[in-house]
């Protein structure tokens, strides 16, 4: 992200405080891309942010607020394409299938931030694991919001939806562990057969990925 000229600029104060944030959530994915969560220091951010670490301060009050917040921030943003993708979809199996692509080519398109959401921003501890938690449950109701019923007509267990995004989250989280982050999107057909299956089965899941 582009930093702020020097000196006198008469920009408004909020929109400079807005800029820094901005910047030093892009830092928090960069810096954790590079050098791993130990390497995310306050100095690091703020050096990577081009801000001061006072300024650092004036946004954050530690290195953990910064991150939970630049989580937060990059879940709700992949959860927005995929929202935007689904509602465009015609159809339950296509806007799963459209979601899905949106989420891998999201993801393919900024690795640091693959990186922060599904593997080494998880190593921050428990108030990033929790928000992992609750990312998945938000994902939930785009997978279970308009589902088909089995064939026998019996409810599908509520928690299959959150079972089915964690499981989507280890398979995508394994292909950026081994480095292939950018390159999500050919993964699509296996991502998308393993959610639509349960619902679909197999051959059912199929025919609609076929048609992509």
């Amino acid at each position: 992200m582009a930093r702020l000229p020097r000196g006198r600029h008469g920009l408004p104060r909020e929109y400079i405080a807005d800029h820094q944030r901005a910047r030093l959530f892009a830092a928090v994915a960069s810096v954790l891309d590079r050098k791993g969560y130990a390497g995310v220091t306050v100095s690091a951010l703020a050096a990577e942010a081009g801000v001061s670490k006072s300024d650092f301060y004036c946004q954050f009050e530690s290195k953990d607020d910064c991150f939970l917040a630049a989580y937060d921030v990059a879940a709700e943003r992949l959860r927005a394409e995929v929202l935007i993708a689904c509602a465009g979809a015609e159809g339950w199996g296509e806007g799963v299938c459209a979601g899905l692509a949106a989420a891998l080519a999201a993801l393919a398109a900024a690795p640091a931030d693959a990186n922060l959401l599904l593997v080494e921003g998880l190593c921050a501890g428990p108030g990033v694991c929790a928000r992992f938690r609750c990312a998945v449950e938000g994902f939930g109701p785009c997978l279970r919001d308009g589902a088909p019923r089995p064939s026998g007509g019996e409810r599908v267990a509520a928690a299959l939806a959150e079972a089915v995004v964690g499981g989507i989250a280890s398979l995508v989280g394994r292909r950026v562990l081994a480095g292939e982050a950018s390159g999500l999107s050919r993964f699509f057909p296996e991502v998308a057969e393993f959610a639509l299956s349960p619902y679909l089965g197999v051959a059912g899941a199929r025919r609609i990925i076929s048609t992509r």
